[in-house]
């Protein structure tokens, strides 16, 4: 009996060097994340708003590894259901258009050994992503953040998406995020990614 093919894994994604312009021009968290959640680029604020994806070996720089088997993702979020749920949403939306991509496939198998939730949860089915919405946060430096967020589609990549999260004007959040970016040694006006260490993720 003849084998089946080995899926073999999907090209490597790169972030364009004009979307890490972007990412540095901009004075509010903003992140890129590709395939099954993984995150290709972030600035230096949303590194200091979530965790240091940089810090992490590639294959953990992923959002859907950092909410279900991070526990500071659980203390972070002030409603962690509600984000593990979109989270699952991203990825169930992506396993449809993409069933054999092994790197899911490992993704899902991980996630399901080691999270309860997770197992739950995938069972559901849910499918609804969000392009807009808002995220509670307590953060453990500045405390309660409020922001809103806004997923955008990248031009040259349909599995790339631009998430930049802002604050309401003169409100406690925006003067935390000012606080969390003088803490953090980011400039208020011009937070910066790290092209050299984000070029290229499966």
């Amino acid at each position: 009996m003849q084998r089946p093919p080995r899926k073999r894994p999907l090209a490597p994604q790169r972030v364009h060097p004009v979307l890490y312009r972007t990412l540095d021009s901009l004075s509010v968290p903003a992140v890129v994340q590709g395939r099954r959640t993984d995150v290709l680029a972030a600035n230096r604020l949303a590194h200091a708003l979530y965790t240091d994806f940089e810090a992490r070996p590639r294959r953990e720089r992923n959002f859907a590894r950092f909410v279900f088997l991070d526990e500071a993702a659980r203390a972070l979020y002030a409603d962690w259901e509600r984000v593990a749920g979109d989270c699952l949403a991203m990825l169930r939306l992506y396993a449809g258009r993409h069933p054999d991509d092994p790197q899911l496939t490992e993704l899902i198998g991980e996630l399901s050994l080691h999270s309860d939730a997770f197992r739950r949860m995938w069972a559901d089915h849910h499918v609804v992503a969000h392009t807009t919405g808002t995220k509670r946060l307590r953060h453990p430096l500045v405390g309660d953040l409020t922001l809103d967020y806004l997923v955008l589609a990248v031009e040259g990549d349909p599995e790339q998406t631009l998430t930049i999260y802002t604050p309401e004007p003169a409100s406690p959040s925006a003067e935390a995020l000012a606080l969390l970016a003088s803490w953090t040694g980011t400039s208020a006006s011009r937070p910066q990614a790290s092209e050299e260490t984000h070029h290229r993720a499966g």
